[in-house]
């Protein structure tokens, strides 16, 4: 029997994992405070509510991919909380990236209800969100994690149990902390040898075919015009936005200080993100970092 399943959260990367479920023949009901998101989903296939407790009233599933941990806790537990109207046996998925101990507050008040949850954030970028190929980094429960993959496969490549829940929290923020570290090396790397008049181009294949190859200069090049279809190609609009990158460096120090792990290349990434963002490059890609490096607006 076809799944239904209800999706909440229509933003640059839930709206394209919420169309990938659709194209894989479940029955998705979405809802999002975007008008237009909802609307494109309806177009794409949806159903639609016109709030989050009409969304999940028939649901077996519920995703959610939300901008914070605070947002993630009054959908689920807060006073008009979604786990007092969901139908028993009903799975929980929340792809948002959040502090671990929300994640695990979430997941705890869900047991106390006889509720399946587990917390499963995404990596791979809005590319992969359209694409269907995401990574999923996913704590809780085995039989949960197992429950969930044939949906998860819908929308993703790579699916991974890293542990208990909040482990997957755990391990994407460690993740997006390496990104950033990366992508400011990489913006660092190709704005130097285009300041000595070195084509971006060819030095990012140079690199490529060498030592400092990652995968923002793979998949997710910084530069303008080197690489076609991503952000930096697009004046730094759609992808993972500088507030959501920054925030997730706060959760990466917060993580730090509270294991009293030593982050300094974090820290630092860290900071130079808070400066971009308090420039005014929030909504932009994170990937405009090098327009901080060139002291450009």
């Amino acid at each position: 029997m076809t799944q239904n399943i209800a999706f909440i959260g229509l933003g640059n990367m839930g709206g394209p994992m919420a169309k990938n479920l659709i194209k894989n023949d479940f029955n998705v009901t979405v809802y999002d405070l975007n008008a237009t998101a909802v609307a494109e989903l309806k177009a794409a296939g949806a159903d639609t509510a016109n709030n989050a407790k009409s969304a999940v009233a028939n649901a077996d599933v519920i995703i959610s991919m939300l901008p914070n941990g605070a947002i993630v806790k009054s959908l689920y537990t807060g006073p008009n909380g979604l786990i007092n109207e969901v139908k028993d046996e009903v799975l929980i998925i929340d792809s948002s990236t959040i502090a671990a101990d929300d994640a695990r507050a979430v997941a705890k008040a869900c047991e106390q209800k006889g509720i399946a949850m587990i917390d499963a954030p995404v990596s791979g970028g809005t590319a992969a969100a359209e694409a269907g190929t995401l990574t999923f980094i996913c704590g809780g429960e085995k039989a949960d994690f197992e429950a969930a993959k044939s949906i998860l496969s819908a929308m993703g490549r790579h699916i991974f149990h890293a542990g208990a829940s909040g482990a997957g929290q755990v391990a994407k923020i460690c993740n997006n902390m390496l990104l950033a570290i990366h992508m400011i090396g990489t913006a660092e790397a190709l704005n130097m040898g285009a300041q000595q008049g070195l084509d971006p181009a060819v030095m990012s294949d140079i690199m490529k075919a060498s030592s400092g190859n990652n995968w923002s200069l793979q998949v997710y090049n910084p530069y303008p015009d080197v690489m076609p279809n991503v952000p930096s190609s697009k004046d730094y609009q759609g992808g993972f936005m500088v507030d959501l990158m920054s925030k997730d460096l706060g959760l990466s120090q917060e993580l730090a200080a509270k294991s009293k792990s030593a982050t300094p290349l974090g820290a630092m990434a860290t900071q130079l993100y808070q400066i971009h963002q308090a420039g005014g490059a929030g909504g932009l890609d994170f990937s405009s970092i090098l327009k901080l490096l060139q002291n450009k607006k």
